[in-house]
């Protein structure tokens, strides 16, 4: 008995130790590497502890988290001596099995983000693009607020509506009708030993299924989420770091179209938002940013307004240099953006990846800031084991050695305000394929370097230093730009010097990555072929992060914003194009140039050069022909691109956005002569067979067959130009401009003329040309159908006289055709109509 006593005394003593040790800020632990094994005193809450005896009945059903009836404990009974440890925005203890969160009062009713993204993704998942590693599937934002009966709840905040000046009527009633869901309680195990915090079992809630940490319904529905089979479920790891918590989770569901269990590994982060949100910048569709938005019920006192402001990193001159940011002078921010590089990355590429980050410094000059925007080599983690590229104070750009083809951007924003946190590129292997496809097509023929399956370096190395800058822009806020590169006249492509200067698209933001137009003749060099940061992007930046410290409120920037504006758009070279303008046809992907009709005749000069060189370009000694098929395909493809940019000129309409300050139209129609211009383009290269890309020698080593590959190319052009959606804007245009409309009618007769060429020379129909001819008249066919609202307009009547044209014109031909095949066709398309009569 005295051994027990004399014992316990001692811990007690040592007890008090400790607890002097801690109130001076210093933790005994056993460090072993970034995690710790930590004793914890209780003398200081065992004697201010009084335990609530107030009794509880249990509930029908226990709400989600860890809803304890038990009083709590004392700390030293939760948190063992061989619990491990990590401090950070929470202090997270893993006893066992069990993790505990130690979240101090001041957290309490702050906001805190949470991000959820797949880390590792399953084998075989991969619906509609999704289900990658880096793939969000989760966001929202919660708040952790004390309960009564020692309970914490855990409710979900939105921001999608701003009650306005509190003073002001409105902004009760709207508060009153958006009380924020509880979506969680949690039974306060035990409170912090200095009595300003509380700790909860999280476990069951980690270990769970819920739509906070993980799928949200849309992901959920997209990636075909089915229930979560518990028993293969588990928690990896949770890292604590100073704004962030990282949970990483093993999960394992069932996908609703089948009965097959898939499991990925989540990371879940849970990021501190500051608690004075950054002043917004209001957005303006005529300068490309991700946008986050609110209904504002205190803007309209007629009514409501949606609110989009920009997002954007937070950049502030130091205070001792304010004067002269005010007076023009560059001066460093007081936070710069830092990408660090993943230590995974192949040291050759490390350099480019870094410069693509650094090209970015003389637009964030325009800006007003130096040295705003850096690239750094991520520690070794032998030097620093503590440096985590998950820790949210760090943005990178992650390898990540893939199959997948692709490089992302994503970022982690503060709703409230749109400032961007985080952000973590993600850029797989595998890019590097498709970049040497893409620039071998295009510009193979100005290039030599491209001119072979593996590039050098040095060239591989640009490549991926444009397509990081391009991310990169995603990653400062900026949307795709895919009208930038219909500001350049198309001859200035050619233009070797003009080209060294300016580049061929004024934003690295549009995806026109590589100079197609260009010829061999010109020499163009590397400056004209590959897209870099340009005008546009510069003003773009300038725009989004230019302080106004003058201007006293982010509504009072508004008039001055759309004065810039107007300013600057004098420049055609500063014109945004939204990638959502679906009729424009200056707004496209994959174009070049002001007239898609002149740089498609220049990009098909050069696919033409290409074709009879490919074996030779794509050889490898001891390879068979997989490297001629796949380039031979992007030939294809490349040729279908520039088909299809010149068909969204029939029937287009060019949107200009513009405030009511600005005169002239937001909508007008293409120009007729543009939509002939169009289809004699269609003429030359669809409609008159593009022998050229049906070489024999390839076909015969890869088994591409050429009657798809024609027939693929008269379907595209005709199920367009003759779709529904394009007579109806055809009429539209008819009906508000009257004979300077481009009409039906003058679209059919343009492209009966082109289609029927043989009908006046009695000449013989190739195969090819056939099959033209019978998709055409099937196309018409269809238009002739009756159908409901055509009795209002004027397609039955065109086409129906259009088919008894071309029925007399057969008539006429088949009594001078001698060809067997011509005349069985031609007949073959009579009876088509005349069926239909």
């Amino acid at each position: 008995m005295m051994r027990k006593i004399l014992c316990y005394a001692l811990l007690m003593s040592w007890y008090s130790v400790v607890g002097q040790e801690i109130q001076r800020g210093d933790t005994a632990r056993l460090q072993s590497k970034d995690t710790a094994i930590q004793v914890v005193p209780q003398k200081k809450y065992i004697a201010s502890y009084r335990p609530d005896t107030t009794k509880r009945e249990a509930p029908s059903s226990v709400p989600a988290g860890n809803d304890q009836l038990s009083a709590p404990s004392t700390y030293a009974k939760l948190i063992k001596p061989h619990a491990l440890t990590r401090k950070g925005l929470f202090t997270v203890h893993r006893v066992d099995d069990n993790y505990y969160f130690e979240i101090p009062d001041s957290l309490l009713g702050r906001d805190l983000l949470v991000v959820t993204r797949i880390a590792q993704g399953a084998a075989g998942v991969r619906p509609e693009y999704t289900g990658y590693a880096g793939d969000q599937v989760g966001s929202t934002i919660i708040r952790f607020e004390r309960g009564p009966n020692h309970k914490l709840f855990l409710r979900r905040i939105t921001y999608e509506e701003n009650p306005g000046d509190s003073t002001n009527a409105m902004f009760h009633a709207v508060v009153r009708s958006n009380l924020q869901p509880l979506v969680a309680a949690f039974g306060v195990g035990a409170y912090a030993l200095n009595l300003r915090g509380s700790v909860i079992d999280i476990t069951d809630y980690i270990n769970g299924d819920n739509d906070i940490l993980f799928f949200n319904s849309t992901a959920r529905k997209t990636m075909r989420v089915g229930s979560m089979q518990s028993n293969m479920c588990y928690i990896k790891d949770i890292n604590s770091f100073p704004l962030n918590l990282e949970i990483r989770t093993i999960k394992t569901y069932t996908q609703t179209s089948s009965d097959n269990n898939f499991t990925l590994e989540l990371n879940t982060s849970i990021v501190l938002l500051p608690k004075k949100p950054m002043r917004k910048r209001f957005a303006d569709r005529r300068v490309g940013y991700f946008t986050e938005r609110y209904v504002d019920y205190d803007a309209n006192p007629q009514g409501v307004k949606t609110v989009n402001y920009i997002k954007r990193w937070r950049l502030e001159p130091k205070p001792q240099d304010m004067a002269k940011y005010k007076s023009g002078e560059l001066v460093e921010p007081q936070k710069p953006i830092i990408y660090y590089i993943d230590p995974a990355t192949p040291k050759k590429w490390v350099p480019y990846l870094m410069q693509g980050v650094m090209d970015w410094q003389k637009a964030f000059e325009k800006a007003g800031f130096k040295n705003a925007i850096l690239a750094k080599e991520a520690p070794d983690p032998r030097e620093q084991p503590n440096w985590s590229l998950e820790d949210s104070r760090h943005s990178a750009i992650v390898y990540k050695p893939s199959s997948f083809a692709n490089a992302a951007g994503p970022i982690i924003t503060d709703p409230r305000s749109g400032e961007i946190l985080e952000s973590h590129i993600n850029w797989y292997h595998n890019l590097m394929s498709i970049l040497r496809e893409w620039y071998m097509v295009q510009c193979g023929t100005t290039d030599p370097r491209a001119q072979k399956m593996k590039f050098d370096d040095a060239l591989m190395g640009q490549l991926i230093r444009s397509v990081c800058a391009h991310e990169v822009g995603h990653s400062l806020g900026l949307t795709h730009n895919f009208g930038s590169s219909s500001t350049v006249p198309v001859e200035k492509l050619r233009d070797r010097e003009w080209l060294a200067v300016h580049g061929h698209t004024p934003s690295i933001m549009d995806y026109s990555r590589f100079n197609y137009v260009a010829q061999p003749e010109d020499s163009v060099g590397e400056a004209g072929l590959i897209s870099r940061i340009g005008d546009y992007d510069c003003w773009a930046i300038e725009y989004g992060y230019r302080l106004l410290p003058e201007i006293k409120s982010e509504e009072n920037e508004i008039p001055f914003l759309n004065g810039w504006i107007m300013d600057k758009m004098k420049d055609k070279r500063l014109w945004f194009g939204s990638e959502f303008t679906i009729d424009d046809p200056r707004i496209q992907t994959e174009d070049l140039g002001d007239n898609a009709m002149k740089a498609g005749d220049y990009g098909i000069k050069n696919l033409q050069r290409i074709v009879p060189r490919l074996i030779h370009w794509t050889y490898e000694p001891n390879e068979g022909y997989r490297n001629l098929k796949q380039l031979y395909a992007g030939v294809i493809n490349q040729y279908n691109f520039y088909l299809g940019h010149v068909i969204t000129y029939i029937g287009g309409t060019f949107e200009t956005v513009k405030t009511a300050e600005q005169v002239g139209p937001v909508y007008s129609p293409v120009p007729g002569s543009l939509q002939r211009e169009a289809v004699q383009f269609l003429s030359r290269h669809v409609f008159q067979t593009p022998t050229w890309l049906l070489d024999t020698a390839l076909l015969s080593r890869t088994g591409q067959s050429p009657e798809q590959i024609v027939t693929d190319a008269h379907r595209m052009a005709l199920n367009n130009i003759l779709s529904n959606t394009t007579l109806n804007k055809l009429q539209e245009s008819e009906a508000m401009y009257g004979l300077k409309a481009y009409r039906f009618l003058d679209l059919l007769d343009d492209v009966d003329k082109e289609i029927w060429t043989e009908l006046n020379t009695y000449a013989s129909i190739s195969i090819y040309r056939r099959n033209l001819q019978r998709h055409y008249i099937e196309r018409l066919l269809e238009l002739a159908t009756p159908r409901s609202g055509w009795d209002t307009r004027d397609v039955g009547p065109v086409v129906a006289n259009k088919l008894a044209e071309i029925d007399l014109r057969i008539d006429k031909a088949l009594t001078k055709t001698k060809d067997a095949m011509t005349v069985y066709h031609l007949r073959y398309i009579q009876d088509k109509i005349k069926a239909t009569k």
